[in-house]
């Protein structure tokens, strides 16, 4: 049962190790590793031993004066909070989740699941705990695994596999098929962040930055802000890679702080058929060219499995859509769609999605970007929220460039469609739906204003987030919920 323990406990070292180098290499001036101030408080996080990590550090501050070394430990006390939250449940809570999602498992395949690391789980102040939606995640690996071993034609479509597949049906049929805008949505969205009461002192400032839509951006038109709450706000200059609404309000005694945004936004259908269009070479010394292929660390990295992989998946192919048409089937194939621990516990997600054979959407486009971009094909990333009726959620997905042609956008995560046409069952590798509301055009951006505390998100922004003078306001402090009228 150690193998996904010990792969969350890499995890915590990755992010532990990074803090020791870079302090080391940054000024410090310690005569050697050992006398590294916070190496006690470290050892006992990479152990998961989190409350005794907790009563090191409150020792520690009574002596360390160094902001730096306290902000690392401040940090590294509140990812401790996070794994808490995402890893919730002991055993028997996990077996009656178990029992929700209609698994009832014996002993042999109890011990079989732990060590094909299907259960999520880590170790955590002497105890194994298991991930919040471990029992979800199960049941799809094993529907996945079905398939996998009775694979027979095309699966059979549920609802929203119905709806997209009449929409997308619809789209192709008005395209010209050359990445023109049809199918016009209009939509208003209404978006709340509502703070617990108490969480912050009365009197105390509390920042707050909404999701708000890309603008002069191909697939979507801001049309109107018709309100907002508060009502002064602070937009992001309209190149911001990650676009935001700034908003500030004062904490009341016993009530609830209420953000809010009320938009109207036009989105569009766009598809590109590749095979009928012509793709030139690439100008590998444009800027566009360099930028978009390279690596971007910590996610997009092109490590000794990527490369391999790589490889593996697309032979001698040397055109750049079927490089990327091969790719998107393999991971189609392979990787199944499961629930996600927190992006910011992960200090390396294409690695954990190889290392587990699964992931949700932003996972499974970092790895599709990351092999895509070692085979020389520019991709970038892109996000915010998709609004289809019913399905109404965070979202991920990205757009690859083709020279000759632009950005085309591509949905990892929607994945090869249940449906005998090829271009039906391809569309995703190179067109996109009208529900889309598009906030993030890449990976880790930085917000306006400037955050002070460490982000809830650090590498996407779609829920938003908050800070008060003294602390992060984490996702279990708040919730949000987007309305959509169509």
């Amino acid at each position: 049962m150690d193998k996904t323990g010990f792969l969350l406990r890499d995890w915590i070292k990755y992010i532990v190790w990074i803090s020791i180098f870079t302090f080391l290499f940054s000024g410090c001036k310690c005569k050697r590793v050992t006398d590294y101030p916070l190496k006690s408080f470290e050892v006992a996080y990479v152990k998961g031993e989190f409350t005794k990590a907790r009563q090191i550090a409150d020792s520690l501050r009574r002596t360390i004066t160094d902001p730096q070394l306290l902000w690392r430990m401040d940090s590294l006390i509140e990812m401790s909070d996070r794994f808490q939250i995402d890893f919730g449940m002991n055993e028997p809570v996990f077996r009656l989740k178990l029992a929700d999602n209609g698994l009832e498992l014996d002993k042999g395949e109890w011990a079989s699941y732990h060590e094909k690391n299907w259960i999520e789980w880590m170790m955590i102040d002497g105890e194994i705990r298991y991930f919040n939606r471990a029992a979800g995640n199960l049941k799809r690996i094993l529907s996945h695994q079905k398939k996998l071993n009775n694979q027979k034609g095309i699966d059979e479509p549920d609802d929203f596999d119905r709806f997209r597949i009449d929409h997308l049906r619809h789209v192709l049929s008005v395209s010209q098929q050359n990445g023109d805008l049809v199918c016009r949505e209009d939509m208003r969205l209404i978006y709340f962040i509502i703070l617990q009461p108490g969480t912050v002192p009365s009197g105390e400032t509390i920042r707050c930055w909404m999701p708000f839509p890309r603008e002069n951006h191909a697939g979507q038109i801001l049309q109107k802000l018709n309100n907002t709450e508060p009502s002064v706000y602070q937009l992001s200059p309209s190149n911001a890679l990650h676009r935001t609404i700034y908003f500030e309000k004062t904490a009341k005694e016993n009530e609830s702080t209420v953000f809010s945004t009320d938009m109207e936004i036009s989105t569009f259908a766009r598809y590109y058929n590749l095979r009928a269009m012509e793709i030139k070479p690439y100008l590998k010394e444009s800027m566009l060219y360099r930028k978009f292929t390279a690596e971007q660390h910590p996610h997009i990295r092109f490590t000794p499995e990527i490369m391999k992989l790589a490889d593996e998946i697309t032979g001698n192919t040397k055109e750049p859509d079927e490089i990327v048409r091969r790719i998107f089937y393999w991971i189609d194939n392979n990787i199944p769609w499961t629930g996600a621990v927190e992006y910011s516990l992960m200090p390396y997600i294409p690695g954990y999605v190889l290392q587990n054979m699964r992931g949700d959407c932003g996972m499974v486009t970092l790895l599709f970007m990351t092999l895509a971009r070692y085979k020389g094909i520019p991709v970038r990333w892109q996000s915010g929220w998709m609004l289809h009726p019913g399905e109404v959620n965070l979202h991920d997905w990205c757009e690859v460039y083709y020279e000759g042609v632009g950005w085309v956008p591509l949905d990892m995560s929607f994945g090869l469609m249940p449906s005998e046409n090829l271009q039906e069952r391809e569309f995703y590798i190179s067109g996109s739906d009208s529900f889309r509301f598009i906030v993030n055009d890449d990976i880790g951006a930085g917000l306006s204003p400037k955050k002070n505390h460490f982000r809830s998100e650090p590498w996407d922004f779609q829920r938003g987030e908050l800070e008060w003078a003294d602390e992060n306001l984490y996702f279990n402090r708040w919730k949000y919920k987007m309305e959509v009228m169509y």
